[in-house]
């Protein structure tokens, strides 16, 4: 009698054209990054082969590696930095080391980092967003990798986020100023052409806040412009009449330029020109006077990131994706 070949999980992951993990996952019912078209051509091959899994097959999975990435949008941001302190902490504390990478705001440098970590087989990746593109996100998860945004949202992608709620931090920065008599508010964030859902956010809330307070928006008082061009545009508008009496910053770099063009034409914080940034910085304190700020609770937001990723790469929740959003806090000092 000819002896009929047993057919293993190599055979089903070479026809169904996958990996073996990938028919691990399937058989464990481990969906949360398969898309619908994987399942169903794994479910197709199993049929045609007529395969029954034993256990090793259900319990197949590819060794671990202990790392987790970290690709940042920009290391100057005071935001990134402390959230990675307590990330990798909280890593560290499960023997898990931490890769750091820093796109610099370019998303051919993100995608080039994303590559290089999935080419390292880490076992999950976090990303502060600077494109726009689905696909290089969703590559990541197609190659079964848990994945967790930091700040921004990339419309198209399904995973879970962790943000700021940038539309209550715009009502704190506005009620604030508005309490001190101010109704000419200018607000001031980096480029929206490159969709950064925080931007767009906090460009929404503020208009929103100041609809609420029945404060009239000035189109000329709204600005979204690289880094560089911040301080020449503030004395554009400085030279025109009904002159903004205060600023919101929409983030700590573009405090910093705000700051500069304040020294740099000598008004007085805050009888000249009052001032609110969303994140605080770590000199808010030693400025003088003391810059007033919304503050992002970091550990809070980093332990959180830590834990979700630490549960999807284990395998210990498969619940669907979410946006967390965390709460701000007013810190009123000198500068308003």
């Amino acid at each position: 009698m000819e002896n009929k070949k047993k057919i293993t999980i190599t055979d089903v992951a070479d026809k169904a054209g996958v990996s073996k993990s990938t028919v691990s996952q399937y058989l464990n019912k481990r969906y949360q990054y398969m898309s619908s078209e994987t399942k169903n051509k794994i479910a197709k091959v199993i049929e045609e082969l007529n395969f029954r899994p034993n256990d090793n097959a259900r319990n197949l999975k590819v060794k671990k590696t202990k790392v987790v990435g970290i690709v940042l949008a920009n290391l100057l941001h005071h935001l990134s930095t402390e959230i990675v302190r307590v990330v990798e902490e909280r890593l560290q504390s499960h023997e898990i080391k931490v890769f750091i990478c820093n796109s610099d705001d370019s998303p051919e440098k993100e995608s080039d980092y994303i590559d290089l970590l999935i080419s390292k087989q880490v076992d999950g990746i976090i990303i502060f967003p600077v494109g726009n593109d689905p696909k290089v996100y969703n590559y990541v998860i197609s190659y079964g990798i848990p994945l967790v945004f930091i700040d921004r949202i990339v419309d198209g992608v399904t995973t879970d986020c962790i943000l700021l709620d940038n539309k209550a931090a715009c009502r704190l920065a506005v009620s604030q100023l508005q309490n001190k008599g101010h109704e000419n508010i200018a607000f001031l964030t980096l480029p929206t052409d490159i969709p950064v859902s925080t931007r767009r956010e906090r460009i929404e809330g503020f208009k929103e806040a100041m609809s609420f307070y029945q404060l009239e928006v000035q189109e000329n008082n709204v600005f979204s412009v690289p880094r560089e061009e911040i301080q020449g545009v503030l004395e554009q508008r400085f030279l025109q009449e009904n002159k903004p009496t205060a600023i919101v910053a929409g983030n700590d770099l573009v405090l910093r330029e705000v700051l500069s063009f304040i020294n740099k034409v000598s008004l007085s914080m805050p009888n000249d020109l009052a001032l609110v940034s969303i994140d605080e910085v770590t000199y808010s304190n030693l400025y003088n006077p003391s810059i007033t700020t919304v503050n992002q609770p970091v550990k809070e937001m980093g332990e959180k990131t830590a834990d979700i990723l630490l549960d999807r790469i284990n395998g210990k929740t498969d619940d669907p994706f979410r946006v967390y959003r965390f709460a701000p806090e007013l810190i009123i000092r000198g500068s308003c």
